[in-house]
């Protein structure tokens, strides 16, 4: 074992305090209430990462929980299961009628299935499932821009809640025969004698081993094997006529492949758990990690053949995780940004439409990622434009109805250090802190000193961090 991959084991002259428990509910969820963070100092590291797995490897729809309301969409029934069964059973000329149908509505669906996992992330009951969920649909992107069915959109993100914390060998044979996947990246025209290689490439590429370890004659080769990997307009069909079963070479391996023995072929190389792995750990801790500890992760991830929970285990219970360049140090994402304020807030999420303006302006809308690269993430986050929209959009939030009845707003010096504490949940320079509390004493109103001195934190550069 690495050893800034050993346990971090609390100690008096390093304890698991509000901060660290603080650190660890923004990156594996939105961040955390007071009560939520006094929940994780009592568990302790380790007993609280296995409280946020804790969650069910089960779909919203089969968890009982709610789900997007189409029921005020004129054409549509309640809930997008409502409309599966509008396809149930159905012969060719009924489903193209009912696709019709649905495309009439297609943009007020996607909104509804948009603004439904916004709040969701805000205030589901599975903070961490939602946030592996965040990372995989930036992994496996897809984009209601190229989807002309919100319901394969809604279903796929469906399948990333699903599968989140499971298997990735499954996950990865899942993914390849998503109707919405299949869409995005054009294996619908990948036919044989006409092979498109988009999926063959992009599967390496970006999904599982990264540019440098395929060649572009695997490539080609490999987009022989998903030919005839297609759907039907709502489910998966494999079409024998148009697949290739000629003799392929691929990543060395010679045969009569097909998709699914593609996929068993990376997942041999040792590339792919090196390349999944160091993707978790960079969402999750932080970018370009030491070789040793990528090297540590992935064989661990290896012999556990491709399990994803023992590796966030790893991975959100380590020194490094714990450590200096760990802790305050990741620019929020827009969404993190805006999740997390309505979460610490404890505020109502604002209309969908409101919402999706904002991250638009941000650079990131969920399900329309801005290519097949999805996010980039980091320092990207941060630019003129963007700065702009970030501080704009928190402190609108910020003063709108809040829900933070438990800070002492009688005494400015204890009200700003509640408040820092409940939205900054680190320490901040002394300089800053005054300025608080200049802002806090000039207002006569408590109610109006909380709302100010809690748009004052929001437009601090510390509040880009978690």
């Amino acid at each position: 074992m690495h050893p800034m991959l050993e346990p971090y084991e609390p100690s008096s002259a390093d304890p698991f305090d509000h901060t660290k428990a603080s650190h660890l509910l923004n990156r594996a969820g939105f961040g955390g209430t007071e009560a939520e963070i006094r929940k994780v100092m009592d568990l302790g590291p380790a007993r609280a990462v296995n409280w946020l797995l804790d969650f069910p490897d089960s779909n919203a729809d089969e968890q009982g929980h709610d789900v997007p309301d189409l029921s005020s969409i004129q054409g549509l029934p309640a809930s997008f299961k409502e409309v599966r069964r509008m396809f149930n059973g159905k012969g060719k000329e009924a489903k193209k009628e009912a696709i019709k149908a649905l495309r009439m509505a297609n943009r007020q669906a996607f909104m509804a299935a948009w603004g439904w996992w916004l709040k969701r992330m805000a205030s589901g009951p599975h903070p961490l499932q939602e946030k592996l969920t965040l990372f995989w649909h930036g992994h496996f992107t897809t984009s209601f821009r190229e989807e002309r069915l919100a319901l394969l959109i809604w279903e796929q993100n469906e399948l990333l809640r699903k599968m989140a914390a499971g298997n990735f060998r499954k996950l990865l044979h899942a993914i390849s025969r998503d109707p919405a996947m299949l869409d995005y990246l054009n294996n619908e025209q990948n036919r044989k004698g006409h092979p498109n290689e988009n999926y063959a490439r992009e599967v390496m590429e970006l999904f599982t081993l990264g540019i440098g370890n395929y060649t572009e004659d695997d490539v080609k080769q490999g987009a022989r094997a998903f030919t005839g990997w297609m759907h039907d307009g709502t489910e998966f069909f494999f079409n024998r006529r148009q697949h290739d079963y000629g003799v392929k070479r691929f990543l060395g391996v010679v045969g009569n492949l097909n998709g699914d023995d593609v996929l068993e072929i990376i997942l041999s190389k040792p590339a792919c758990p090196k390349f999944i792995a160091s993707e978790l750990f960079a969402f999750f801790a932080y970018p370009e990690p030491d070789e040793a500890i990528v090297q540590t992760l992935a064989g661990q991830f290896r012999q556990t053949n491709f399990e994803i929970r023992p590796l966030l285990k790893t991975i959100l219970r380590s020194k490094a995780f714990y450590s200096a360049n760990c802790i305050g140090a990741q620019i929020k994402c827009p969404v993190q940004l805006v999740v997390g304020t309505v979460r610490l807030l404890g505020i109502q999420m604002p209309p969908p439409q409101m919402m999706f303006g904002a991250l638009n302006l941000m650079g990131q809308v969920p399900m329309m990622p801005p290519n097949v690269k999805g996010w980039a993430g980091g320092r990207t986050w941060i630019n003129a434009s963007t700065l702009f929209a970030r501080y704009n959009t928190a402190v609108r939030l910020a003063g709108g109805k809040l829900s933070i009845d438990d800070v002492p707003r009688d005494d400015p010096p204890a009200l700003v250090d509640a408040l820092l504490n409940r939205l900054i949940q680190r320490p901040v320079d002394d300089s800053r802190r005054q300025v608080l509390l200049d802002g806090c004493r000039s207002r006569a109103r408590p109610e109006q000193a909380v709302r100010e001195v809690c748009q004052l934190i929001v437009s601090m550069p510390e509040y880009q961090l978690c």
